[in-house]
């Protein structure tokens, strides 16, 4: 199989590796500050934010030539919005997306499974595959979503934006480190409120995982709060996009 022949289905295999290398990453520093019996309990909030821009930096790394790199619905939504990526690759790249981050945090489970099986406390397991708020307001919680998207989504058409030309869907691999930073400020600036999920992607797969599994005291997968990493989000990444045209229109 060469790139030239099946471009379109490399685009989704990498975009499939990208996201799991970033629900590896990601969920694994979760996992390691979180679950009894691990080595990494002291690593903190600090710890979290500075993991997953290093997990952005990785997938985005990997992928960016061959698919972009979106690695998170609201991206491509946000890109296709914009009429900086093709609407009819959307769909494929959100399976490819789901299905990564699945895998991701498939092989975090597998790498902790004996500290899995000495967690008795269900809120730290579910927070090693899908985020929680810190105070529930549905509402609020949306917001901060919304937010932190729009940051993440606003900050990368201009990361990238020397990249883009008509219909294109490449970040370029040496975006990858001002992507990680952003991701990493967001954390940092913004990631309190809802652990800021800021990817559907990221946020869904794992926590349908997280109900597949056959994990010891897992508890419930928290379906009611699931709509809110999941919608604010794309609404974030429109936004975002919205703006993007909006001003390059001036």
């Amino acid at each position: 199989m060469t790139l030239s022949k099946f471009p379109t289905m490399n685009a989704y295999i990498f975009e499939f590796i990208g996201t799991a290398m970033l629900i590896l990453i990601g969920n694994g520093i979760v996992a390691n500050l979180v679950l009894k019996g691990t080595k990494g309990a002291d690593s903190g909030w600090v710890g979290i934010s500075l993991a997953w821009g290093i997990a952005v930096f990785i997938g985005v790394f990997i992928s960016a030539d061959i698919s972009g790199a979106h690695l998170n619905p609201a991206v491509t939504v946000g890109l296709a919005t914009a009429g900086k990526f093709s609407w009819a690759l959307v769909p494929g790249y959100f399976v490819a997306q789901i299905l990564g981050a699945m895998f991701g945090n498939l092989l975090v489970w597998l790498t902790y499974k004996k500290q899995y099986e000495a967690t008795e406390d269900q809120n730290a397991i579910l927070a090693t595959f899908s985020t929680s708020p810190a105070i529930r307001s549905p509402l609020w919680n949306m917001v901060t979503e919304i937010i932190g998207t729009f940051a993440l989504v606003f900050g990368v058409f201009y990361i990238a934006g020397g990249s883009f030309g008509e219909n294109s869907v490449s970040l370029g691999s040496l975006d990858a480190l001002p992507v990680a930073l952003l991701v990493m400020g967001i954390g940092f600036g913004l990631g309190g409120p809802t652990g800021y999920a800021i990817n559907p992607a990221r946020d869904f797969g794992p926590r349908l995982l997280h109900a597949i599994l056959p994990i010891k005291n897992k508890g419930e997968s928290d379906w009611r709060y699931a709509l809110v990493p999941i919608v604010g989000p794309i609404i974030g990444g429109v936004l975002a996009a919205v703006l993007y045209m909006l001003v390059e229109s001036i």
